[in-house]
C-alpha cells in the first residue's frame, strides 16, 4: 500500500498528457521545468553557440517534441521535452555535401557478446543521459 501512495503523489507532481505544440507546454510548469531541463544539458555540454545570421546562409530551424516516459507498467513516470534540428529543411549540395548516421553495424556488437558469453562475464545495460550531446564533431 505504501509504495502505490508513494507513486500517486509522484505521478501527481508529472504531465500525463503530450502536447503538440510550445504553446501549451508554456502552460504546463512541469514541461517548462524539462524543457528548461533541455536546454540546461545543452549549456552544460557547450553544444551551441548564438552566432548572428549571415545573409549568405540559411537557418535550421528547431522545433520541441514533448514525450511522456513509461513505467513497465505503462505508468508516466517522467515527462521528456527535446528540442530537435529540422534538418529536413537542408537541401543536399546548397546545406551540406554528404551524411551519416551514427549506427554500428551488427558485427561490431556480436563480437563483444560472443566474447563474454565465452568467457561466462556479466553483462549490463545502461542508459547515457543527453548521449547525443556529449559526443565531439570533428
Amino acid at each position: 500500500m505504501y509504495h502505490y501512495q508513494k507513486l500517486n503523489s509522484h505521478m501527481a507532481l508529472i504531465s500525463q498528457l503530450e502536447p503538440k505544440k510550445v504553446d501549451k507546454a508554456l502552460k504546463g510548469v512541469y514541461w517548462v521545468k524539462a524543457m528548461k531541463y533541455e536546454l540546461d544539458q545543452f549549456e552544460r555540454n557547450k553544444v551551441w553557440d548564438f552566432v548572428p545570421k549571415q545573409s549568405n546562409t540559411s537557418t535550421i530551424g528547431t522545433k520541441w517534441v514533448f514525450r511522456n516516459k513509461l513505467n513497465e507498467s505503462s505508468q508516466v513516470v517522467c515527462n521528456k521535452a527535446r528540442l530537435v534540428a529540422q534538418g529536413y529543411s537542408q537541401q543536399e549540395g546548397m546545406d551540406y555535401d554528404e551524411n551519416f548516421a551514427p549506427v554500428e553495424r551488427l558485427e561490431s556488437i556480436r563480437i563483444p557478446l560472443v566474447f563474454a558469453a565465452h568467457k561466462e562475464f556479466k553483462l549490463f545495460q545502461m542508459d547515457v543521459k543527453s548521449v547525443f550531446l556529449n559526443g565531439y564533431i570533428s
